[in-house]
């Protein structure tokens, strides 16, 4: 009985002891959990403000070719997109034509990009209001004083 009742003390004081480590050890473990938590907060938000700068870097970019292909004409900025890109694409022509030095014959697939590119400006500035006409025509006129020369 005596071996019964002292090995019951035993695994009691066994118990008791190893209770308390364990919310020792709880506690740590919730330390490290709230660190770990905090580091990853901080990683992602490291990670989201180093996003922003690349596509603020890249927007800038962006904006910054919307400069045509030919030196000294620069395209403005139009409330449609499309616009744009057909004033960058007729300045590519543009600037291809003029390297052929205006010998469009010789070169047939210059001669159907130039009836395309026509036949698009029709539909671009007919769905543009009078300002933004304005503004597209000014460039044209611009892109294609550069290509009178090549003539």
């Amino acid at each position: 009985m005596k071996k019964v009742i002292l090995s019951v003390f035993v695994v009691g004081a066994l118990l008791a002891t190893s209770c308390k480590n364990t919310k020792e050890e709880a506690k740590d473990a919730a330390t490290d959990a709230v660190e770990a938590v905090e580091n990853a907060t901080e990683e992602a938000t490291d990670a989201a403000t180093k996003a922003v700068e690349e596509t603020k870097e890249a927007t800038e970019e962006a904006v910054e070719s919307v400069k045509s292909a030919i030196e000294g004409i620069e395209i403005p900025q139009f409330e449609d997109p499309k616009v744009g890109e057909y004033l960058q694409t007729y300045s590519q022509y543009a600037k291809d034509y003029i390297e052929a030095k205006g010998d469009v014959v010789k070169n047939t697939e210059l001669a159907k990009k130039g009836v395309e590119l026509a036949a698009k400006a029709k539909e671009i500035a007919a769905n543009l209001d009078e300002e933004a006409t304005k503004k597209f025509n000014s460039v044209m006129a611009a892109i294609q004083s550069k290509m009178a020369p090549a003539q």
